[in-house]
């Protein structure tokens, strides 16, 4: 187990990806911007069964998002540039979002 002793805020999200090479385009293009506000992923996972779930949405892939602290996350998500990204790529890439969890680690 690594000790880790920096504090991070973390969402665990889920995503019906219906367009894996617009989402790639996606992921390519948010990265950098991410990376400018001090965000990662740390898990990153394609779903084949989704056994119990909160959310009328289908699943196909988990994942975490970590940053900072919640205002870099919302700073980023709001970012103009990150917008271009998502509007270009993500809105045709994925049906629906289900964020499972959020905390501070």
């Amino acid at each position: 187990m690594v000790d880790n002793k920096e504090t991070v805020f973390e969402i665990l999200v889920g995503l019906n990806v219906v367009d894996d090479e617009k989402y790639k385009a996606y992921r390519l293009g948010m990265i950098p911007i991410l990376h400018s506000y001090g965000g990662k992923f740390g898990y990153d996972f394609k779903v084949s069964e989704v056994l119990i779930t909160e959310s009328d949405n289908k699943i196909n892939r988990v994942f975490t998002i970590q940053f900072p602290d919640q205002s870099k996350m919302e700073t980023f998500f709001s970012d103009p540039n990150y917008v271009v990204v998502k509007e270009a790529y993500f809105e045709n890439a994925v049906e629906s979002t289900t964020i499972i969890s959020s905390y501070t680690k």
